[in-house]
């Protein structure tokens, strides 16, 4: 559904991030693609926004060697709001750049990041976060923290500070912008030198910090895929 802004039209662009390899997982196919019942993990990734009212296009970004897959998967899906199938890079930032490359003839949209790892994002959180963009022109996705955080020396053998939790969340994903900002912040973020970025909103927090970035409630079943056992959770998530 797109959004009027006076005479102009802002679509809701969606963008999957489904670049990674999987070293972590351990897997010899990357976590996104392993079964969780019926489905992958990057099936209900998908299924969450095409089958939201809100979301008007779909990207998905992919590593190389998995577009074929995914362009199997839109065909038997049925999937109507797949408009992009976009090569992923090394590291997550360049998937997020080649997203807003492609998107160069859409410069008034606003893009939304979804980690594909995290297959039970709700349809709260997508209406939110769409929501949020009619006021805000960056948007991240995070929950309390519940556990005492440390923070350590170089060597992670001795703490340094305990950082009070009242004030610290914990990101998950969505994370959108208007196309103006993001596209801006990573311009800038490449002036700068060799990126390391694992986050979005860390850039934008970083080469834009005159821009707000607002935070939406996330939810405990908005867990993300990381290690083998998370693949228990989720069929249990499932079950339930």
């Amino acid at each position: 559904m797109q959004e009027n802004t006076g005479n102009e039209q802002i679509m809701q662009v969606a963008v999957i991030l489904a670049g990674g390899s999987g070293r972590r997982f351990g897997s010899p196919e990357p976590k996104q693609f392993m079964p969780l019942r019926a489905k992958t993990v990057l099936e209900y990734s998908v299924d969450a926004f095409e089958l939201h009212p809100r979301i008007d296009e779909i990207a998905v970004v992919v590593h190389p060697d998995y577009m074929d897959k995914v362009e199997e998967m839109v065909r038997v899906n049925h999937w109507q709001k797949v408009k992009r199938i976009l090569q992923g890079g090394a590291e997550r930032y360049e998937s997020t750049l080649s997203a807003i490359r492609s998107y160069t003839d859409k410069p008034s949209c606003n893009m939304i990041f979804h980690d594909a790892a995290r297959p039970f994002v709700s349809a709260r959180i997508i209406s939110d976060v769409v929501a949020a963009l009619q006021d805000h022109e960056a948007v991240d996705v995070a929950i309390p923290v519940t556990d005492t955080i440390l923070q350590t020396d170089a060597s992670k053998s001795y703490i340094q500070n305990v950082p009070d939790r009242n004030a610290l969340m914990a990101s998950q994903t969505p994370q959108a912008f208007s196309y103006s900002v993001i596209s801006e912040a990573y311009r800038r973020a490449l002036e700068s030198g060799p990126l390391h970025a694992t986050d979005d909103c860390g850039i934008v927090l970083r080469f834009m910090p005159e821009i707000p970035i607002f935070i939406v409630s996330g939810d405990v079943d908005n867990f993300k895929v990381t290690y083998p056992s998370d693949l228990d959770r989720m069929n249990q998530y499932i079950d339930k």
